[in-house]
């Protein structure tokens, strides 16, 4: 385990921190920590920074709420850089974004990245502004009850595949299952993150019972 006296701050006494969420592994943001906030951070275990702009130390989540909980800090291997890995209460961008990172410079034809987030915020997109043609605008248009009907069909499919041993097709359905479950999550306001939260409660509920078992 490295100590804070073997890290490399800069002539202005910083070192640049890059934030990700421990769950998603997105890059949240990049910003600085000096000697006073990195001690803060791990003392408190919420991140605090050094703003450059303020010239003064700042809670992330001091005002907003938004805190991001420290599970592990690492130093790259000239000691000068710092990756942080967080879980967040809230949306990590002053701007009210999940993360700092949205806007492409550049990205490749051919290899894209994909993720739940990125599904759930495309179907978002078809009840928000519909669009012709469109098989998730149609399930939006036709309501919750056609919505539930499709979720329970490809629960049935799931079932049907996984008794009959077939992997690929057990995938196949799954992934329907999955689409048509987001689906009705949009329709209900539900997030990605409310899921998430919910399985980390169970998550740490596990542990402990688990501890106690243990014992």
């Amino acid at each position: 385990m490295l100590k804070t006296d073997e890290l490399k701050f800069d002539e202005k006494g910083l070192i640049p921190a890059v934030v990700t969420d421990f769950y998603t592994k997105k890059v949240l943001t990049v910003a600085y920590m000096n000697r006073e906030s990195l001690e803060i951070t791990l003392k408190e275990g919420k991140t605090c920074f050094y703003s450059r702009s303020r010239n003064k130390l700042w809670r992330k989540g001091e005002t907003s709420g938004n805190y991001q909980h420290v599970v592990a800090i690492k130093a790259d291997c000239d000691r000068d850089a710092l990756a942080v890995e967080v879980v967040k209460d809230g949306p990590a961008c002053h701007l009210g974004t999940d993360s700092c990172f949205n806007d492409y410079v550049y990205q490749s034809d051919e290899l894209k990245e994909f993720s739940i987030d990125d599904l759930y915020e495309l179907i978002k997109g078809r009840k928000t502004e519909k669009k012709e043609g469109s098989y998730t605008t149609y399930l939006f248009e036709q309501g919750l009850d056609k919505i539930l009907k499709k979720v329970g069909e490809e629960c049935t499919e799931v079932v049907i595949a996984a008794k009959d041993e077939d992997k690929p097709e057990t995938v196949f359905e799954i992934s329907d299952l999955c689409y048509h479950v987001l689906v009705l999550m949009v329709q209900a306001g539900i997030t990605t993150a409310d899921i998430i939260d919910e399985l980390k409660k169970r998550h740490v509920v596990d542990k402990k019972v688990k501890q106690q078992y243990m014992k």
